[in-house]
């Protein structure tokens, strides 16, 4: 004869199991996100003060504070004044908005075409973006056109790659991230064209392709903040949709999701975050990778965290690399995009080795 008091004291066990298991991802969903804000403003007091210029800590507050609040007396040689606020502050505000944009452009894209090898520059967004570069430098124009023409030509080659995957029943992951390799190719070989023909000009080309912060300043940012902000803004309030969409597009349309609907927006705000963030840096690699493995190991699948821890740790890692960058072999630097590489790489390569154990798609 079955024990039913045994049963009962199994059965609230497992519940037991059940609410303490609950109560620590709620606490994780608190605390991981907190962490990793106070982590990355103490990442942007600590990167403020590294540079070639050795300005105190307490000087660098009051003229960063100076701005907001004029009626702190200037004590500081004018110079430090124009380090802080015209050099440093764009500087690390740009690695934030890049870092992020990145990040979460990344996180994304392996969401949606449910591959974790995807990253921002699966749709050929980086090739089209150095053509608009390299075609703006060849040609001579205004240092200003250079990022416009980044910008869109990035999102026309977004444009004809769904153009040529489109069809009347939707468009398959598959075929789109195809047209993207197609494009994206054609894309670099006008790239390598432009390089053979630039002659004197041939050094600007490669150092934009290469990546950096060094030409930052507040008409960046300015440029760059709405559009990411926009955008990545516009993908958090899809977190739901884009779990759903893990399951397949017949279980998530069965969830009531119109996959097709959310697939154009999604893919849309997430290009143009992409292309909002090589418009003004050039292309940097591996960040849209690596930051949501890491993240998806520490916080899970689930994109309501996901998306905003990854974009939180996307800020923090360029902020880190760029700065790292600078003090290597002062007082010149080496191209950021060069460290994510190095440091990216043999990153990954670990994370593919431990794949089978501790990550699941």
């Amino acid at each position: 004869m079955c024990d039913t008091r045994a049963f009962g004291w199994h059965e609230r066990q497992s519940v037991d199991q059940v609410d303490r298991l609950y109560a620590v991802r709620r606490r994780r969903r608190v605390l991981v996100p907190v962490a990793l804000a106070l982590g990355l403003a103490l990442t942007v007091a600590w990167a403020v003060q590294m540079g070639s210029v050795d300005i105190p800590p307490g000087t660098v507050l009051r003229i960063s504070l100076h701005r907001l609040w004029p009626g702190i007396p200037p004590t500081w040689p004018p110079s430090h004044e124009a380090i802080i606020l015209d050099v440093r502050w764009p500087r690390i505000l740009l690695e934030m908005l890049v870092g992020a944009a990145l990040a979460t452009s990344g996180c994304t894209m392996q969401g949606l075409f449910r591959n974790p090898m995807a990253s921002p520059y699966t749709l050929g967004i980086a090739s089209g973006a150095a053509f608009g570069a390299a075609l703006a430098i060849v040609l001579g124009l205004p240092f200003y056109a250079l990022p416009a023409m980044a910008f869109l030509l990035a999102l026309a080659t977004v444009f004809v790659v769904y153009r040529i995957a489109g069809a009347r029943g939707g468009t398959a992951m598959e075929t789109l991230l195809l047209a993207g390799l197609a494009v994206g190719s054609f894309f670099s070989a006008l790239v390598s064209f432009m390089l053979y023909i630039a002659g004197e000009k041939l050094a600007g080309i490669v150092f934009w392709l290469m990546g950096g912060f060094w030409a930052s300043d507040w008409d960046k940012v300015a440029i760059a903040l709405p559009l990411i902000a926009l955008a990545t803004g516009g993908i958090l309030l899809f977190s739901r949709d884009l779990d759903l969409l893990l399951l397949g597009d017949e279980q998530a349309q069965s969830l009531g999701v119109d996959t097709e609907r959310v697939k154009k927006i999604v893919l849309a705000l997430s290009s143009l975050t992409t292309a909002a963030a090589v418009c003004v840096t050039g292309v940097i690699g591996f960040v849209g990778i690596i930051v949501p493995h890491l993240m998806r190991i520490l916080v899970g699948p689930g994109h309501r965290l996901l998306l905003p821890t990854s974009c939180l740790v996307g800020a923090i890692l360029l902020i880190c690399t760029d700065t790292l960058a600078r003090a290597v072999i002062q007082p010149t630097e080496i191209p950021v995009g060069i460290i994510t590489a190095l440091l990216g790489v043999p990153f990954f390569v670990y994370l593919l080795r431990r794949r089978k154990q501790i990550l699941e798609w």
